[in-house]
């Protein structure tokens, strides 16, 4: 017979996979945040196979977090990787014309890339979702 006083640790699948995907995120964002820093602190690269092992991971996670408010972070890492990939591309010409033009695109760049990275950090330790 069971006493009332007994406690069962109980908790939901559902809790359990959202703290996974939750520690899953920070992961990421750690291994953005590595690079994003590095992008912006001259001489201090630390190559993109970070980015790459981040990115990965998003793609891999995403589906897991689809219909909860982390799902938008998944996608906001994805997006603000893919769009700094296709702005560092695109302004490769510029270091064709001078060095600084291509110095100043890249840090604006870097910059931008760093405060989406700070961004989805805060939010997620709110537990906020990501805007669209």
């Amino acid at each position: 017979m069971r006493d009332e006083t007994d406690v069962t640790d109980v908790q939901a699948k559902g809790d359990e996979k959202a703290e996974s995907l939750k520690t899953i995120g920070w992961v990421s964002y750690l291994l953005h945040l590595i690079v994003a820093v590095a992008a912006v602190v001259p001489g201090a690269q630390v190559g993109i196979g970070i980015l790459l092992v981040a990115l990965i991971i998003d793609l891999v996670k995403k589906d897991d977090a689809a219909g909860s408010w982390q799902a938008s972070h998944f996608s906001w890492r994805i997006r603000t990787v893919l769009w700094a990939g296709v702005l560092y591309v695109v302004t490769i010409p510029l270091w064709l014309l001078l060095l600084i033009p291509g110095m100043v695109a890249w840090a604006i760049i870097s910059i931008w890339f760093l405060y989406r990275i700070v961004k989805g950090m805060v939010r997620m330790n709110a537990s906020q979702s990501m805007p669209d």
